[in-house]
């Protein structure tokens, strides 16, 4: 393997300057039983908390419904006026209620309001028999997105959150979660951030507070039993960061408020994301022996994102290290190395280099031609 340092032009950011210490406070301490900040783009978790630990999520389980219905949608496979009808079983149920009436059916839309901005119970279960017919069944459907989505220590029995043995997740799993909803599905997002929404003459606000008191706040979805206390996952984006905090087991409305901005808080005075690189840039042009073509280009398969203390992007070192003297074939996607990303002597990413195109094998006198170049190429090297 070759290994160089690699200073690009594209990317400003990367410097060999010399590195001065940043020096960054603890993070807050959170009246909460678990909680966590992470990038949505880079992933890295800022702060957390009993971030594993397995608690009643409440209502932010609707964020799973809603996921399921919006996917559903953007599969083609129902319209947002896709009527759906709404059963007894939905009318009658309790807590949280969009007030829909039996024996009616309601637009997909609508449903899908009832369920993010008013936390409706009725809706969501409206619409968990709708695509499943049952909503046990449905649960059955929302633990596979869960499994799909690395959700590892999260189970549903039901599509709205109430408590039931075994109903549980974790505060990781819940940020994993509105990363997929952001992120799979931006066209409809835009729902979580309405404040309020009125159906049947009935006008309700959405229950998260933030969305009036942080104009970066743009979703996501509270919580709130006597079991699992008071919870919320909210999402926010300033230049270019985007955080996701999600909060559990706080005492009051206005506690998990309040605590869900403090981590929000913590992590934009100190923290910035740069898109380091972009999948296709191309980082290195590397010469293919035995091949029809002489050199293939190295990149990245997926953007770079980076979660850098704020004013530290000059300080970012980028190395390569590239297999050396590749013979054809080589596939495009074909792993030719890994890019390391440093600051200050410590290593802080390693993502896979690929090859961008196709090399074809050179016919029978390229290749020996070629074997007997490449032979004195290392024999002198």
């Amino acid at each position: 393997m070759r290994l160089f340092r690699f200073f690009a032009s594209v990317a400003l950011f990367v410097s060999c300057t010399a590195s001065a210490e940043i020096l960054i406070p603890n993070p807050p301490a959170l009246d909460a039983t678990a909680y966590i900040l992470v990038d949505a783009d880079s992933g890295e978790v800022l702060v957390e908390k009993n971030s594993d630990e397995r608690l009643p999520p409440a209502s932010m389980t609707k964020m799973m419904t809603s996921y399921i219905a919006v996917h559903e949608l953007q599969e083609g496979k129902v319209t947002e006026d896709t009527m759906v009808p709404i059963s007894v079983t939905a009318w009658k149920k309790g807590g949280s209620k969009m007030w829909v009436r039996e024996g009616t059916e309601v637009r997909l839309i609508d449903l899908l309001r009832g369920i993010i901005v008013q936390s409706g119970n009725d809706a969501s279960i409206a619409v968990a028999e709708y695509f499943a017919g049952s909503e046990s069944a449905f649960a059955g459907w929302m633990n596979q997105y869960a499994q799909e989505f690395g959700m590892v220590s999260t189970h549903f029995e039901n599509a709205t959150g109430w408590p039931a043995e075994g109903h549980l997740t974790t505060a990781r799993d819940l940020a994993t979660l509105a990363k997929h909803i952001i992120k799979d599905h931006p066209e409809y997002y835009g729902l979580y951030a309405e404040k309020y929404f009125e159906y049947n003459d009935i006008r309700q606000p959405n229950r998260n507070k933030l969305l009036w008191r942080d104009p970066s706040v743009d979703g996501l979805k509270t919580g709130h039993t006597d079991e699992a206390g008071y919870c919320l996952a909210a999402s926010a984006k300033r230049e270019n960061t985007r955080l996701i905090a999600v909060v559990m087991g706080t005492k009051s409305e206005e506690a998990r408020a309040r605590e869900t901005q403090k981590l929000l808080g913590y992590g934009f005075r100190y923290y910035e994301t740069h898109k380091l690189y972009s999948a296709g840039d191309v980082l290195s042009t590397e010469k293919v022996w035995l091949g029809k073509t002489a050199s293939v280009d190295i990149s990245l398969a997926e953007d770079l994102y980076m979660t850098l203390p704020r004013g530290s992007k000059d300080q970012v070192e980028v190395s390569l290290e590239i297999k050396e003297y590749p013979e054809a074939p080589v596939v495009a996607g074909q792993a030719m190395g890994l890019l390391t990303i440093s600051m200050g002597g410590e290593q802080l990413a390693e993502r896979p280099l690929v090859a961008l195109q196709n090399v074809e094998e050179s016919g029978f006198f390229g290749r020996l031609f070629g074997k007997i170049r490449l032979f004195f190429v290392r024999l002198f090297s």
